[in-house]
């Protein structure tokens, strides 16, 4: 082991050496961007549909979240009461006890003396910190700034097929995260192991697909640390030092990357204990102060909500000129919901499999409500002020786009950018709230790469080896890169990194779809357990 990341370190040594000239932004875009175009070229090849190019990956994803809602007969609506109950801990003392039948139980299932209680049940954190360490990966920038963007571009009715695309997320963010429960692995220190890396390859050996499920597994891995460095950490660093640096009038991102590093760095060297420790008072932190602010624009704008709501319900099932008409609304509506809850992309099994539960169904449940809070609700959220508060003030033009550039114009035809229409959207009603927002923005960030550090980390251990000198190597290159991304305009690198993360839809979602029939027998055994109705 030690001479693979002995072997790992001499290949970083010339990006290492690289990365000291990152701040010269023409030389990064010079050097990077040929590789960084090719690599997402081939991850978001696009299908042509009304005129709009639309990415591949995002038609898998959303095919995928079709066919596990209707497999699993709609158990992001009829199982969303279990999902809260099992998050709040109902259900903890059957997670974490069962009662397995005796040798010759007469009364086999029955709950007399001739049964014994088993305990000793593994796990590092609750379904609750599971949750939101998850969460606090996809509840970030997308939330704030993506949305404002799909809203703005897409018209108002982009909102209602966002709404749709993110109840579908919630059926394959069950098979996902049950899944990494089931085929998650226990090291000789008790720490949890688990993810797709292991689902693809054990699942896929228990039906003869080893060979096959050994090469998704090891792609996997490597899209997985690809994209903890890049979209898990330096855009996130990148993004939170623009913001900062804006609100302070400040030129060099420097010292604050120094800082977001240490701070990082206290956290996860702590592990998934430590992480979702600071998650579980984070992500809820952050979800009611946007929410919280967003009530308040709704409340102050109460007589313009039914007008809102009808531009909504018209831009989604009338004909528009916006991009393209019906169809093409609902594929903007659908890509925005795809790219910020994550669902297919398997990442968020990685924190759930650390669950503490003897039922792998029960965390696939609790995984359930990540899309439907972060698309259903906050991105909801984001979309309905912009439309609010663009009626009141007239913000901007919707689908008015520059025809060189393609980037998004204001109502003075300047360019404006995602978090900006936000942050103008919400200072329209709450003056100075764009301190909030460089705080909101600051906090997404940081809770995102405490989670993608995680993710990262369980790719980088299942390709050189679970020890404390992996642990190191890799921690220590991650904060390497918050300074980077916090230094650095990193465009090319950052279309690297996205690419990444979204190249783990493919393996992903072959292993889910050749492994649903065993995410159905361990979902009717859960719900066995806690006495609910089987699913017919």
């Amino acid at each position: 082991m030690r001479k693979k990341i002995l072997s790992m370190l001499l290949f970083a040594l010339p990006t290492l050496s690289f990365a000291q000239e990152l701040t010269i932004d023409q030389k990064i875009e010079e050097k990077f961007k040929p590789f960084a175009d090719a690599v997402s070229s081939v991850v978001f090849y696009p299908i042509s549909i009304v005129g709009i190019d639309v990415p591949i990956v995002v038609i898998l994803l959303l095919s995928g979240a079709l066919f596990f809602t209707l497999y699993f007969k709609f158990s992001n609506i009829t199982l969303l009461g279990v999902a809260i109950r099992a998050t709040s801990g109902k259900y903890d003392d059957v997670d974490h006890n069962s009662v397995d039948e005796m040798a010759g139980d007469p009364t086999p299932g029955g709950d007399i003396f001739e049964t014994v209680k088993a305990d000793g049940v593994i796990g590092e954190v609750t379904h609750f910190q599971a949750l939101t360490a998850a969460l606090s990966a996809t509840v970030g920038l997308g939330n704030i700034a993506g949305v404002a963007v799909a809203i703005a571009i897409g018209g108002p009715g982009a909102t209602v097929w966002m709404i749709l695309a993110g109840f579908l997320g919630m059926s394959t963010k069950l098979v996902e995260a049950t899944l990494g429960v089931k085929y998650r692995e226990v090291g000789a220190d008790g720490k949890i192991y688990g993810g797709p890396m292991y689902y693809l390859r054990k699942g896929l050996k228990e039906k003869n697909l080893g060979g096959i499920g050994k090469v998704l597994a090891g792609l996997y891995a490597v899209f997985v640390i690809g994209g903890s460095f890049g979209g898990g950490n330096m855009f996130q660093a990148n993004q939170a030092a623009a913001q900062f640096k804006q609100l302070f009038d400040i030129e060099s991102g420097f010292i604050f990357g120094i800082v977001m590093a240490v701070l990082v760095g206290v956290v996860i060297i702590g592990g998934i204990k430590r992480i979702g420790r600071v998650t579980e008072k984070i992500v809820p932190f952050m979800a009611i102060m946007f929410v919280g602010a967003s009530l308040i624009i709704l409340g102050m704008n109460f007589s313009i909500i039914p007008e809102a709501m009808g531009q909504i319900w018209d831009g989604a099932f009338k004909q528009t000129s916006v991009v393209g008409g019906l169809i093409g609304v609902m594929i903007v509506g659908f890509q925005r919901a795809a790219f910020s809850n994550e669902a297919g992309v398997g990442s968020a099994s990685i924190a759930h499999a650390a669950v503490k539960t003897k039922f792998p169904a029960s965390e696939g449940i609790v995984a359930s409500i990540g899309p439907f809070v972060d698309t259903v609700i906050i991105c909801s959220m984001t979309a309905l002020v912009i439309v609010v508060t663009n009626l009141r003030s007239n913000l901007f033009t919707y689908g008015n786009l520059d025809s060189k550039s393609n980037v998004l114009l204001n109502a003075t035809n300047q360019p404006i950018n995602g978090v900006d229409l936000t942050s103008v959207a919400f200072d329209s009603a709450i003056p100075n709230f764009s301190i909030l927002l460089t705080v909101a923005v600051i906090l997404f960030a940081f809770s995102s790469m405490l989670s993608w550090s995680y993710y990262g980390i369980q790719g980088w251990t299942y390709l050189f080896g679970k020890g404390k000198v992996a642990d190191i190597t890799y921690k220590a290159l991650f904060l390497v890169f918050v300074v980077i991304g916090a230094s650095s305009t990193l465009g090319s690198v950052i279309e690297f990194s996205d690419a990444m993360i979204f190249a783990m839809v493919f393996p992903n979602i072959i292993g889910l779809l050749l492994l649903a029939p065993k995410v159905k027998v361990e979902l009717a055994r859960y719900l066995n357990a806690i006495g609910h109705k089987k699913p017919k």
